[in-house]
């Protein structure tokens, strides 16, 4: 019986991860680092990790809006502006672009593989 109901579960996250990951693709342009590259000058670059995390190093121009601030910071984002999200993995960002884009936000972006995978010009306080 208890193998069952873990079974069950399983099922449950990935048919979950499967969804919002097809939700996603409709409304969030995932980026390589070149893509992401090419564009995120001409964006609002938001870093969704935490203060300490982007202390230690973050990507040059990136402003620190941690997802946990996200809520009480939104009037910070511009909504007539592309968006270009990056945490370190592109966990976070990805929940921070579901939050935007219940927020009526557009034109979201975000990095592939996040802060950890990046190789370009980087900042550390």
């Amino acid at each position: 019986m208890g193998w069952i109901i873990l079974i069950v579960i399983v099922v449950a996250i990935l048919a979950y991860v499967v969804t919002m990951g097809l939700y996603q693709k409709k409304f969030l342009k995932t980026l390589n680092e070149e893509e992401f590259k090419a564009g995120y000058r001409k964006a609002q670059l938001i870093d969704v990790r935490e203060p300490e995390e982007f202390k230690k190093g973050h990507i040059l121009g990136a402003r620190n809006i941690p997802l946990s601030q996200m809520r009480q910071r939104l009037k910070e984002v511009r909504n007539d502006q592309p968006v270009y999200l990056y945490c370190e993995s592109g966990f976070r960002s990805a929940r921070a672009a579901n939050f935007l884009k219940k927020k009526k936000y557009s034109n979201l972006h975000h990095l592939q593989g996040g802060f950890r995978k990046w190789t370009g010009r980087v900042k550390s306080n």
